[in-house]
């Protein structure tokens, strides 16, 4: 860990630096690959001398366009790189690159004509050059964007991490397992012994813990990949801070839980043995939103710290920019710039902690949920004996 924080570090303090150099010689990192003729809200212009328009700097937009999704991938200064935009619209497929539709342009294709709103949504362009909504909504945007990249690169990465340690398993046999398989096998057995086995139970929890060690590592993979500064795909990429990806991975939990309950759980639920038919008539509702409460308490719980944790390390970096006053004001940027790198550094180092505990709260949760569902009754114990 302590290795890994000095690094993470490092690479902190060197794109700060860079970012800092680059914006300090007025050459200002604009984020997002769509510009467009009108400006966003809160957003200032100046005017200079060589008729180009200088963009002021605005934390707030910066901040926004990081934690949300698009489609391309900016990896420094003004180069992005374009991702394949994937449309199935009613007269068929279109496929064709986002880098057709940087500064507001518009894309024809063989089913119509395409441009990226402010939010970064794909539009259907009518003829007469205004926002067909009827069309709009009648595609369905498949594109490549720059979470899913980042999604499909963490399972490449899974793939090859542990596909190659079964294979060091395979040559070796149960001999001390090498390199990073070394680092990976306590984990896994914490996940199977300590989590899996003591939360599902002795007699089930073998054919839950692939699903479990999948989900560990898979949220743990890419909780990490996004703290990583660096100017590459996958890195930096906030895909559990996405709705959308815990929102995934919550309903699997819950549809797993729902098709491996047994009688036991579910007479629990709609009518708790013991308890009088008027007390029912409450309490059954309740336990039929407790089990659509779970699903969402993971989501909300997994979105919520990670999206957090990147607006607050892209808050304090932001100081530094705030204080420049849009590069007018170097003193200012230069004095925030030490207290601004450290409170980021240390709030880096501390959301490393925060992607393995994630990762582990949400894989608890889920094997507890799972045994709660296969739990069995005392009595069915008893006549074993």
């Amino acid at each position: 860990m302590k290795l890994s924080s000095s690094l993470r570090a490092a690479l902190v303090l060197a794109g700060a630096i860079l970012i800092g150099s680059s914006f300090a010689s007025g050459d200002h990192p604009q984020h997002g690959t769509i510009d467009h003729p009108a400006a966003s809200p809160g957003t200032a212009h100046e005017e200079h001398g060589d008729g180009h328009t200088k963009k002021e700097f605005n934390a707030g937009e910066l901040i926004m366009e990081h934690i949300g999704d698009s489609h391309d991938w900016h990896l420094w200064g003004h180069t992005h790189l374009p991702l394949p935009v994937i449309l199935k619209t009613p007269g068929g497929w279109e496929f064709f690159s986002s880098g057709h539709l940087m500064h507001g342009e518009k894309h024809t294709g063989g089913h119509g004509t395409y441009q990226l709103s402010h939010k970064n949504k794909m539009q259907v362009v009518g003829a007469n050059g205004e926002v067909d909504e009827a069309a709009t909504a009648a595609i369905t945007d498949l594109s490549l964007t720059k979470n899913a990249l980042a999604l499909l690169l963490c399972v490449a990465l899974m793939c090859w991490v542990f596909i190659g340690m079964a294979r060091g398993y395979a040559k070796r046999g149960v001999s001390a397992p090498k390199g990073l398989a070394s680092f990976l096998e306590p984990i896994v057995l914490f996940v199977r012994d300590d989590i899996a086995k003591n939360s599902i139970g002795e007699k089930h929890y073998r054919r839950f813990t692939p699903y479990l060690l999948t989900l560990f590592f898979f949220i743990w993979f890419l909780n990490l990949i996004g703290l990583i500064p660096l100017p590459i795909p996958p890195f930096g990429a906030n895909v559990t801070g996405n709705i959308v990806t815990p929102l995934v991975l919550s309903t699997i939990t819950f549809l797993i839980v729902a098709m491996v309950a047994n009688k036991h759980f579910w007479m629990h639920i709609l009518a708790m043995p013991g308890i009088p038919w008027p007390v029912l008539i409450i309490l059954t509702p309740i336990e039929i939103m407790g089990i659509f409460i779970r699903p969402f308490t993971l989501l909300i719980r997994l979105f919520a710290n990670i999206m957090a944790g990147h607006i607050v390390l892209l808050v304090f970096f932001c100081l530094i920019f705030i204080f420049s006053k849009n590069g007018e004001s170097l003193v200012g940027g230069y004095a925030t710039s030490p207290f601004a790198l450290a409170f980021t550094v240390f709030i880096n180092c501390l959301e490393l902690l925060v992607a393995a505990l994630q990762a582990y709260v949400f894989t608890l949760l889920t094997s507890i949920y799972i045994g709660t569902a296969v739990h069995e009754p005392h009595h069915a114990h008893a006549d074993h004996h």
